[in-house]
């Protein structure tokens, strides 16, 4: 059969792809969900951490930032030459402060990644963008990793306003929208410029219009931040919810 009666576009090849390296702790379960927040030439490449039989805490969220893990997951996926490498995980980049935060970044590009991103340093590049210094704050943590949150936040200049927390040691993608939506509802504060959800295992994508709308202000997930600060590096637009992030995409 003669190809050019086929009425097939090109035998050139697929969509010619654009990758993200994607460093997830080994407990991460909403590949899906990363998977929404990226354009169709966007492939994304993961390497997980390596198994720590620890509840999520202070003790998890050093474990799995270790810098030697860091590297070694960063070499893994360079073969496949994605653009940008992201360390996809809240707690482990803001554990140790904003000093950490930046050195995890260089240990991610020194191991050879074109550039770095991590979930942590997302979220201060968008506070400063937005002029964000009042903030309400939700996570899925105990108060002891929460509170480390807030230790963060305040080393940015960034106020937390109210706070809250549903201390979990584990699981933390089985929580229900509802439930995340309500305790979202529930950490708002009207001092607040926008609130934060943290952590990139808890679900969040169908939560972050209506609850825009419904209160007027940013709502900034961990996922959303991090793929948004990926897109960035690579000059490509945001995909999904988020009004706000867009005016500075």
């Amino acid at each position: 059969m003669d190809f050019a009666a086929l009425d097939i576009p090109s035998f050139d090849g697929p969509l010619a792809q654009r990758g993200i390296g994607v460093i997830a702790p080994f407990d991460l379960a909403l590949e899906r969900e990363l998977w929404r927040w990226v354009p169709m030439e966007v492939s994304l490449h993961l390497a997980r951490t390596p198994y720590e039989p620890v509840p999520v805490s202070l003790e998890m969220a050093h474990l799995v930032s270790n810098s030697a893990h860091l590297a070694a997951a960063t070499r893994d996926i360079l073969h496949v030459e994605p653009e940008v490498v992201a360390y996809l995980c809240t707690s482990g980049s803001f554990v140790g402060g904003v000093d950490t935060e930046k050195s995890l970044r260089k240990i991610i590009r020194d191991a050879g990644a074109p550039d770095a991103v991590t979930t942590s340093g997302a979220l201060a590049e968008v506070l400063r963008r937005l002029d964000l210094h009042r903030i309400s704050v939700l996570t899925p943590y105990d108060v002891d990793l929460t509170e480390r949150l807030h230790d963060f936040l305040a080393e940015l200049g960034v106020t937390t306003v109210s706070s809250d927390h549903l201390g979990l040691g584990g699981g933390i993608w089985k929580v229900s929208y509802r439930t995340i939506a309500e305790r979202i509802l529930s950490a708002d504060h009207t001092d607040a410029q926008a609130i934060f959800v943290s952590c990139t295992n808890l679900p969040t994508y169908d939560l972050i219009e209506p609850l825009e709308e419904a209160l007027g202000k940013p709502v900034l997930t961990a996922n959303q931040l991090t793929m948004w600060a990926c897109l960035r590096r690579m000059e490509l637009p945001i995909v999904g919810p988020g009004q706000w992030l867009r005016e500075v995409s």
